[in-house]
């Protein structure tokens, strides 16, 4: 018997109303952030890509991919956690967010600890020279920055994520990037790194207290400490590995190619994050309206909410895809010659986020509903992806296939791994809610294959028309796919993400604890 079988409702049409308005106005402000990341990404890029070249870059990247693990650690799945903690009325609210960010330092003194004592974990593949073993003192402004940020999304205030980490942080790491270029080739990029993560966590901080103030007459408890993050083992785990499956391939390929090699493969992953980023931007205001939900038992309106969020992301992320991959080798260009070489690595990574979308959404509520099930399939999803891209790592390189055709490799599994993932947790969230969750639609190919067939065209062009590609091409696509799926793919619910309308109330507190 599901759970659905005990209450199935979707319960008051004008609260519903408002979780669909507080949805599509943090879509908006997600859609703004991704814009905006967009805008301050590729000045990166370049400067980091033209003036200190793919092997420098991929020191760093491999770097910072254990440092981010590490902070993701230290988080103790309160970024996502967090909004149920708050929805319980036993202690004030500012109470309870700081027990989180005081539970999320002792954790990434922890953490950091491990990395500063056995800092090869960050180099694998190159020498450590100067300050690197202190790099994961970064972890700490990572950590809190990203609690802070939830507790914020509690309040529904998204444009303290935009701000945070569309606004500040991408154009800190550009701004450094270029100055401390002149200082040391070796070590800018990581400098620049602590620069921007510290600029993130002021600020997070600053809508912080606006929104919790200091706390008043607050006195941590370690057994009630202890009980948080005991509590949220389960959800961190869960959001470890679900990080981890966009970080694993990058992980590997540092055992098996160049840091040049690497490098390349980087800049491809940051073109592909971008859709990512409006997937993941959509967490802080959907998780507070599931957990209310969840709470009430309105497990209808789960679902729907799942599902109509899914398509919003799914039909972004296509049209960006298309707009990013058919002129791929145009796009990893302009970072600099040697990088065109990681485009099919581009392709695959992209197929993979389209494909990971439903996955998202659906752990959006399994967390609440289904926490133990959740982290099963989470396992199983990396566990597939290691042996995938394991296996074809080797078959590769026993094949003496070209260099960045062996570093396209993890990225095929990524694919096939996270495809085969939302399948399974769509249809462990339907089960357990006796609802449809379904958020692809055939709209979305026939959208598709207007915006292929257009970019198409565009990449005909002779190659000293490369540039006509990239400034008409690019936008034309996007034209076409938006035409499309908003004439016969977008209905009236999916039309109010682009409707604005009153805000929702800056805070509604749950009258239950869910029980998972």
């Amino acid at each position: 018997m599901t759970i659905a079988d005990t209450t199935n409702c979707s319960g008051d049409p004008v609260r519903e109303q408002e979780d669909l308005a507080a949805l599509a106005k943090g879509g908006r402000a997600n859609v703004l952030g991704f814009l905006l990341r967009l805008g301050a990404r590729i000045p990166f890029l370049l400067v980091a890509g033209r003036l200190y070249g793919a092997d420098t870059l991929g020191r760093f990247a491999l770097a910072v991919l254990v440092v981010e693990f590490a902070a993701q650690l230290a988080t103790l799945g309160l970024k996502r956690g967090l909004a149920e903690q708050l929805s319980s009325p036993d202690r004030p609210a500012d109470h309870i967010v700081y027990d989180g960010l005081l539970v999320t330092f002792i954790a990434s003194a922890i953490v950091s600890a491990g990395l500063i004592a056995f800092p090869a974990a960050m180099f694998p593949n190159s020498q450590i020279n100067g300050l690197d073993r202190l790099l994961p003192l970064v972890i700490f402004a990572i950590a809190i920055a990203d609690v802070a940020l939830a507790a914020c999304a509690y309040r529904y205030d998204i444009g303290a994520t935009v701000r945070a980490r569309s606004i500040v942080e991408p154009w800190a790491i550009s701004i450094a990037a270029s100055v401390f270029v002149f200082y040391s080739k070796r070590d800018g990029l990581i400098l620049s790194y602590v620069v921007s993560m510290v600029a993130a966590l002021v600020a997070s901080m600053l809508p912080f207290f606006r929104h919790y103030g200091l706390p008043k007459n607050w006195r941590p408890h370690p057994l009630r400490l202890w009980r948080m993050a005991r509590r949220n083992l389960p959800l961190a785990a869960a959001d470890a590995i679900e990080w981890g499956t966009r970080r694993l391939d990058l992980w590997l390929l540092g055992f098996f190619v160049t840091p040049t090699a690497a490098g390349i493969y980087y800049v491809a992953q940051q073109f592909a994050s971008l859709p990512q980023k409006l997937k993941t931007s959509f967490e802080p205001i959907l998780g507070p309206i599931i957990a209310r939900n969840v709470a009430e038992r309105k497990y209808k309106a789960v679902a729907e909410h799942v599902s109509q969020v899914g398509f919003w992301i799914i039909a972004a992320q296509v049209g960006i895809a298309l707009a990013i991959g058919i002129p791929g080798e145009a796009e990893m260009g302009v970072v600099g010659p040697q990088f065109v070489t990681g485009t099919g690595a581009l392709v695959f990574l992209l197929i993979a986020e389209v494909t990971a979308a439903p996955s998202v959404v659906s752990e959006a509520a399994l967390v609440y509903l289904a926490r133990g099930r959740n982290l099963w399939l989470s396992i199983a999803t990396i566990g597939l992806q290691a042996i995938l891209s394991f296996a074809l790592l080797i078959a590769a390189r026993k094949l003496e296939m070209p260099e960045m055709w062996i570093a396209a490799c993890p990225a095929l599994g990524l694919a096939i791994a996270l495809a085969l993932g939302s399948w399974m947790k769509s249809r462990a969230l339907a089960q357990i809610v006796g609802a449809e969750v379904s958020s692809w639609r055939p709209s979305l190919l026939v959208a598709g294959a207007a915006a292929g067939v257009t970019g198409a065209a565009f990449t005909a062009l002779p190659k000293k028309l490369e540039w006509a590609e990239l400034s008409f091409g690019l936008p034309t696509m996007l034209l076409v796919y938006g035409f499309v799926i908003w004439r016969i793919g977008f209905g009236p619910a999916d039309r109010e993400l682009f409707r604005r309308g009153a805000s929702p109330a800056p805070e509604r507190r749950l009258r239950a604890n869910p029980q998972p």
